[in-house]
């Protein structure tokens, strides 16, 4: 007949050493996602801010010029 133990035992702690794998390494997967999102919207707020500051550099060295004119 069937292996008793192995059902009983074995297979039930292997079932749920599975799922748990399966489960963290979406959790894992989910969170790592959002962390990229983040930078991502960080690299765009960045990539503004220097466009205004090189803009503004641009007038700074605009007025240096005609104030030393």
């Amino acid at each position: 007949m069937l292996n008793q133990p192995f059902f009983q035992i074995a297979l039930p702690i292997m079932v749920t050493f599975v799922a748990t794998v399966w489960a963290a390494t979406w959790i894992q997967t989910k969170r790592l996602d959002d962390i990229v999102k983040r930078l991502e919207a960080i690299e765009i707020r960045l990539l503004g801010i220097e466009n205004r500051l090189t803009s503004l550099e641009k007038k700074v060295e605009a007025l240096e010029i005609r104030v030393w004119r």
